[in-house]
């Protein structure tokens, strides 16, 4: 069995789409621990910086989801085209 060479840009789509639902999940649920810390201390959440960062997982956590779709259907195209290829 011998293996394939890769080329650098194989699979850059597959390397950003999980970068970015890596990057939007994380940042969704540092917003999500701040604010337990945050509300736990007793602090106001009704404010300013605190309305930022309850916004966040809002948003950050279903474009993360549509993100991490994106990454399943993208490899899976890929290991489709791979296998019919090698069958070819």
């Amino acid at each position: 069995m011998t293996s394939e060479p890769t080329t650098p840009g194989k699979h850059r789509l597959e390397r950003s789409l999980a970068a970015m639902a890596g990057t939007t999940v994380g940042l969704a649920v540092l917003a999500i621990i701040a604010l337990l810390i945050g509300s736990a201390a007793g602090l106001d959440l009704s404010g300013g910086f605190w309305v930022v960062v309850l916004v966040i997982p809002l948003i950050a956590l279903p474009i993360g989801l549509l993100l991490i779709i994106a990454f399943i259907i993208v490899s899976g195209v890929r290991r489709s085209r791979e296998s019919s290829s090698r069958q070819s």
